[in-house]
This record gives structure tokens, C-alpha cells and sequence, in this order.
């Protein structure tokens, strides 16, 4: 979970080479979602399956699902949210944090050493018939897995906000549950990022503030407008489905859900 990662001063990054805008076939079809997926779930967020990631949530781990669905029907944000330089310190986070961490949601690292065996026959000389010597040798890699991190994980479920960070983050978290996945400490993640629906109230939310409520500035000296914070090369959900389309998340299912303005909770009111 890392956020506001944000491109230089008057650099336009609108770089769309990388993007998809829809699932590909290689994602569960829309019907599947629509069945596990409870409805006001859908209403607030898009949602999209792969490798079967709602069918395994739904059915093997309902405890840990619907722990989800309620940390996701409490999350809200505002304008204020929106517009607030936060880094790594932002509230969004925190919101999640506030709903899963009490529930046993925990940030997990795990490590692992690579124990390889090299074993062959051995023809023992004898008179009379060939007989063999069953032979063994161990290689031991250490280290071979390290330092891989997850945000919030219980039992067999991992979950990861990527609010506003650089896109090639994606890539650490669908690395990192792949990983978590074939050592068989998962069997699902969750991946909650910005829907593209997003973008036209990026657009009229006017400058960027600093945490103490005063605009934004550029080291140019220009107002930075709170659209500005949220470009093409940062993780949203285009960026999110192009690599799951391309299936960087090897074996492990994910549901990937857009958080989109129906999760603001003071829309219209400014």
C-alpha cells in the first residue's frame, strides 16, 4: 500500500500503451460476478474476477470474505481526501485499517529457502544381475524467497489497497501474491484501486491542498490542480487489468475492485 507517488512539476504522463479499459476472455465471465458479488457491492464498486477469485472467496472462505464486504461497504471517502497531499500517510488507508486490523488482518512478510534434491541410481558392480544404489544429494537455496509483503492478510485471504501510487506497483502486489499463492499461505487476493470513473471528479475538484488546508503548490510556483496528482502512469484500474489480461498474476486468483464515486460520501455537497 503506498500512495502519492506523483509525477515531476509540468510533466504530462499520458502514456495509454499500457492500459485496458475492460477484462479480457481470460477473466470469469460477467455472470459469475453477478452471482457471488452481492449487488450493493456492485452498485459501489466495479468488480472483476479472475482465476475463479470470487467463486473461492464466496464459497471456501466465507469468513474472510464477508469481513471484506463489510470493510467495503464502510468505506468512504471526501472531496477533502481526494484533494489532501498524504504519502504514505493519507487517510484513505486508514479507513481500511480501522475497519480489518481489529479483526485480525495483519500486515504479513514471508521468507523462504529452496530445498532441491538430486537423486539417481548407482549401478553397484556385481556378478549376476545389474543391480542399483538409490543416491542423494541436497541443494539448498537460500533466501529464494524474501521479503515478499502483503498488507492485510487472515487465513487463506489477501487483501492490498493501491490508492495513488506509480503503476509498476502493481507488479510488486501481483508478484507478491503469486509468491504468497504457490507457497500455499494464500488461495485468493483482493486488489482495491481507483475505478477511471473517478477522473471527471478528479476534474472539478479545483487545486490540491497541503495537510495544513492551503493549496497545493508546484515547485514552479503554479497551484497543482488535484487532478494533476492522479495521472495515466499511476494505479488505477486500467493499469490494474492490463496486467491481468496479461496474467502477471501467474496462478493466484484476484478480484479486482474499482472504488468509484459512489464511495464518496460527500459528492455534491461542496
Amino acid at each position: 500500500m503506498q500512495m502519492d507517488d506523483e509525477p515531476e512539476d509540468d510533466v504530462e504522463i499520458d502514456d495509454e500503451s499500457d492500459v485496458s479499459l475492460k477484462p479480457s476472455d481470460t477473466a470469469d465471465p460477467d455472470s459469475i460476478v453477478a452471482a457471488k458479488i452481492p449487488k450493493d457491492i456492485r452498485t459501489k464498486y466495479e468488480v472483476f474476477s479472475y482465476r475463479n477469485a470470487a467463486v473461492i472467496l464466496s464459497e471456501t472462505r466465507p469468513e474472510e470474505f464477508k469481513e471484506i464486504l463489510e470493510a467495503l461497504r464502510k468505506f468512504e471517502i471526501t472531496t477533502t481526501m481526494i484533494r489532501t497531499a498524504g504519502g504514505n500517510e493519507s487517510d484513505i488507508p486508514k479507513i481500511l485499517s480501522q475497519s480489518l486490523r481489529p479483526k485480525g488482518w495483519h500486515e504479513t512478510t514471508i521468507q523462504g529457502d529452496l530445498l532441491v534434491k538430486k537423486i539417481w541410481k548407482q549401478p553397484i558392480q556385481k556378478k549376476g544381475k545389474p543391480s542399483f544404489e538409490i543416491k542423494e544429494t541436497k541443494i539448498v537455496r537460500e533466501k529464494y524467497i524474501d521479503g515478499h509483503k502483503i498488507d492485510y492478510i487472515k487465513g487463506k485471504v489477501a487483501f492490498d489497497l493501491e490508492w495513488n501510487s506509480k503503476d509498476q506497483t502493481f507488479d510488486r502486489d501481483l508478484y507478491a501474491f503469486n509468491a504468497f499463492s504457490q507457497t500455499g499461505v494464500i488461495d485468493v487476493g483482493i486488489l482495491l484501486t481507483r475505478s477511471a470513473s473517478l477522473n471527471p471528479i478528479f476534474k472539478e475538484l479545483g487545486p490540491s491542498l497541503n495537510k495544513d488546508g492551503s493549496k497545493e503548490h508546484k515547485k514552479s510556483g503554479k497551484i497543482r490542480m488535484t487532478h494533476e496528482k492522479y495521472g495515466a502512469s499511476t494505479t488505477w484500474m486500467g493499469k490494474l487489468l492490463y496486467r491481468l489480461n496479461a496474467g502477471r498474476n501467474g496462478s493466484c486468483p484476484v478480484l479486482a475492485v474499482g472504488i468509484t464515486p459512489a464511495c464518496i460520501s460527500d459528492r455534491g455537497k461542496r
